[in-house]
């Protein structure tokens, strides 16, 4: 069949297109994505918000200064009430000074659970609490705290036993739920809460079209990225920061969530 001009040349910028396409996803997962940070809006219920905080985790820290001051700033400009993050903060105790540092740069309280690596590392998690604590906020460990007038309530999980009885929230309070693992949600029982956050899937860090993730951890299931409805209440699970465990991201950058309830 013999080919029109138009044609032809459409013909062969979709060759070469499919041919440069391996090299270009590449390129972008490798370079491009890990770095390149987005922010996520979600509002929850009706009526005029009355709280506005920000959700961001597994940060992974490995020494990579630059970035993490960027993902502060970025949080900062945001202005945020408060700032709610889901572990993994390091993976190798030596770089927890210089998290802890840089996350005292964050100008809204600051309330977090561990994550995994957090519990692997050995690292002191006096020192987290301290960290944390100086923020305004708190390092969580199955504790909560009521805030903003009596009218918020954080709540924080170890997520170390499967026979643990989950946090009871205040029935006076809105009450948000901060967790690692996002299959979590499924051994909270009868206990309802206005939000759950999560980290620890990284979104599956690679994502393909159609598809969805290629790898995920365990204790994630079926809640691997974005807003689930489920018993316990709104699930939002955040891509995190950081990687693990190589530095490649795919249709999937890393984030920052900003909340409205």
């Amino acid at each position: 069949m013999k080919l029109g001009k138009f044609n032809r040349r459409r013909f062969l910028l979709a060759a070469l297109v499919a041919a440069a396409a391996p090299g270009l996803a590449a390129a972008d997962a490798k370079w491009l994505e890990p770095g390149w940070v987005k922010t996520r809006r979600l509002r929850l219920g009706t009526g005029k918000p009355t709280h506005r905080l920000v959700h961001f985790t597994d940060v992974h820290h490995k020494g990579d200064r630059a970035y993490l001051v960027s993902v502060v700033k970025k949080i900062n400009a945001l202005s945020p009430d408060l700032v709610c993050f889901t572990g993994d903060l390091i993976e190798d105790p030596q770089h927890l000074p210089e998290a802890l540092e840089l996350f005292a740069g964050i100008k809204s309280p600051v309330y977090g659970v561990p994550g995994n690596h957090d519990f692997w590392s050995h690292a002191s998690f006096d020192a987290m609490a301290k960290g944390f604590a100086a923020t305004g906020g708190a390092w969580l460990m199955d504790d909560q705290r009521v805030i903003a007038d009596g009218k918020l309530c954080l709540l924080g999980a170890t997520c170390l036993s499967a026979k643990q009885k989950p946090l009871v929230p205040p029935k006076t309070t809105r009450n948000i739920f901060l967790m690692h693992y996002p299959a979590w949600v499924k051994r909270l029982g009868t206990q309802k809460y206005d939000l759950l956050l999560a980290g620890h899937s990284h979104g599956g860090q690679v994502r393909l079209p159609f598809y969805g993730p290629i790898f995920l951890p365990f204790g994630v299931d079926e809640y691997d990225l974005g807003l689930f409805h489920t018993g316990s209440g709104p699930l939002y699970v955040g891509a995190g920061i950081g990687w693990f465990p190589v530095p490649i991201r795919f249709n999937c950058r890393p984030e920052i969530t900003v909340v409205e309830i």
